[in-house]
C-alpha cells in the first residue's frame, strides 16, 4: 500500500513539475511564425544560393561575363554567357545560370567575381518537387527585383539579338584589321624619288 501512494506523490510531483514549464511559457512572448503568411527575418550571415547585386547606379547588374565564377565553381555548376553590344566598352552577361541542387556554398564565385557582381541571397525556401526547380536563372531573378524595386528592367536578350550583336562585333573587329593592315602597307610602301633637275 506504501508503495502505490509514493507512485501516486512521485507522479503527482512530476505533473506539476510540468506544469510549472507551462505556466512559465505561457507568459513568455509568443515566438511562433505563421510560416506560409510570416516570412522569417534572416541573419545577415545567411549563406543563400549566390545572386546578382543590383547596381545602384547603373539600376542593373554588374557582370561582364568573364566566366571566372564558372571556372573557380568546384562542382562546375555555373553557366554564363556574354555579348558585346555595339555602344558598349565590355562584354556584357546575357546569361547566367546556376544550378543549386549540387551546390555547396562554398563562396568562391562571391569571391573571386572582379567586378562583385554576386551576393549571398536571403531566400531559404528552396523545396521543389522536380530537379529542375533548382535550376536557377539569376537574370531572370534580377528582373523580378527590379520590378520589386520599380526601377527599369534589364531585357534579356533573344538568340538572335545575341547572334546580331556578335556578328557586328566580328564585322568591327574585320574592319579595323583591314584598316589596320592598309596603314602598314602605305607605311613600308617607298616614298617616289625626286626627279633630279639638271
Amino acid at each position: 500500500m506504501m508503495t502505490y501512494v509514493k507512485e501516486i506523490l512521485v507522479g503527482f510531483w512530476s505533473l506539476l513539475a510540468g506544469m510549472a514549464v507551462t505556466i512559465r511559457y505561457f507568459t513568455k512572448p509568443i515566438v511562433t511564425v505563421q510560416y506560409p503568411r510570416e516570412k522569417i527575418q534572416m541573419s545577415p550571415a545567411y549563406r543563400g544560393y549566390p545572386q546578382l547585386i543590383l547596381d545602384p547606379e547603373t539600376q542593373t547588374h554588374r557582370c561582364i561575363a568573364c566566366e571566372m565564377c564558372s571556372r573557380i565553381c568546384p562542382s562546375q555548376l555555373i553557366a554564363v554567357e556574354g555579348a558585346k553590344f555595339p555602344g558598349e566598352k565590355q562584354k556584357r552577361g546575357v546569361k547566367y545560370v546556376h544550378e543549386h541542387y549540387y551546390c555547396s556554398l562554398c563562396g568562391l564565385c562571391i569571391e573571386v567575381c572582379p567586378t562583385t557582381a554576386l551576393e549571398y541571397s536571403a531566400e531559404y525556401r528552396l523545396a521543389g518537387y522536380r530537379r529542375e526547380d533548382a535550376v536557377i536563372d539569376h537574370l531572370i531573378l534580377l528582373q523580378q527585383r527590379q520590378k520589386a524595386a520599380g526601377v527599369p528592367i534589364t531585357p534579356v536578350p533573344t538568340a538572335e539579338e545575341i547572334a546580331a550583336a556578335a556578328a557586328a562585333e566580328a564585322a568591327a573587329k574585320e574592319a579595323r584589321e583591314k584598316e589596320a593592315k592598309a596603314k602598314a602597307a602605305a607605311a613600308k610602301k617607298p616614298a617616289p624619288a625626286e626627279e633630279v633637275k639638271e
